[in-house]
Formats: C-alpha cells, structure tokens, sequence
C-alpha cells in the first residue's frame, strides 16, 4: 500500500511537472514571444525564445543527421522505460519523487521534440556579459529529480 502511494505520488507530479512545462512554453510561444525577442525581466534575467536540436547543452545542436529527431525521441523512451522500471520498485519517498520530476520533465521535452523536431528553452539567466545556456521548466524539473536522487543516494543508510 504504501510502495503503491510513492509510485501515485511520482505520476501526479511527473504529470504536474509535464503540463506546466508545456503550458509555460504554450504562454511564451504564443503571448509573450510575438514577435520573437528578448524580454528584459531583471538584471539578470531575461525571457528569450531558443531552440535545442540537440541534448543538454546543446550538444549536437549543429547535427544534420535527418533522424536525429526520431533517434532522441527514441532514446527518451527507453530511458523513461528504466526510470519507470526504477519508480515501480523503489522503497524511497524521496526517490520516487525525483523520478517523478526527472520524468515528467523528460516528457515534457520529448512533447517538443515531436511537435517542434527541438526542445524550446526561453529561460535566460546572466551575470554581466556571461549567460548560462537557455533552459525551461522541463530542464528545471530535471536538474531538481536528479540533485533529489544524489540527495538520496547520500543520505539513506546502506
């Protein structure tokens, strides 16, 4: 029963996590980036309107392999497959919750990749002439599961 409440815990939040995502970028996409431009917010940070291609980073962003798409997508899957593998089976609140976020941020990103053949990142934030790479809600959820799934992996006894 309890391992059952974990694993409901993880797919509300991965579906949580998935539609902000997809409704933030639908908000800046449609509202906020027409026409597309930077928007000044703070001192350092700014709304802006990239897209990835590629993986995290921008890795392979410049790659002309036409399936590259397909292949990412296909990636994704697989390494969603493992992390629900993971989820089912872990004992950890806290893992199951990390997995939660990493996954639905990843689903998140795959909804892009198959509607737009790249991942739209607008969240731009600088220190003077210095910008860390565009992110959005998805790359957030993301780094977050994964930070709570070291957390985890220090912190619980062996």
């Amino acid at each position: 029963m309890i391992g059952q409440r974990r694993f409901t815990i993880a797919v509300y939040l991965l579906a949580l996590v998935a539609l902000c995502d997809q409704l933030s970028k639908w908000w800046v996409f449609t509202q906020v980036m027409q026409p597309p431009r930077i928007v000044p917010v703070t001192s350092f940070f700014n709304l802006t309107l990239t897209w990835n291609k590629g993986v995290t980073f921008g890795l392979l962003n410049q790659n002309t392999f036409q399936l590259m798409r397909y292949l990412l997508v296909a990636v994704a899957a697989v390494i969603l497959f493992l992390l629900g593998r993971w989820l089912w089976r872990t004992s950890s609140t806290l893992v199951a919750v990390g997995l939660g976020a990493v996954m639905g941020g990843a689903i998140g990103n795959v909804i892009d990749r198959v509607r737009f053949g790249a991942v739209m990142d607008f969240l731009d934030f600088y220190y003077r002439d210095y910008h860390w790479y565009a992110f959005n809600i998805a790359d957030a959820a993301i780094v977050t599961g994964v930070g709570l799934l070291v957390l985890d992996n220090l912190v619980r006894p062996r």
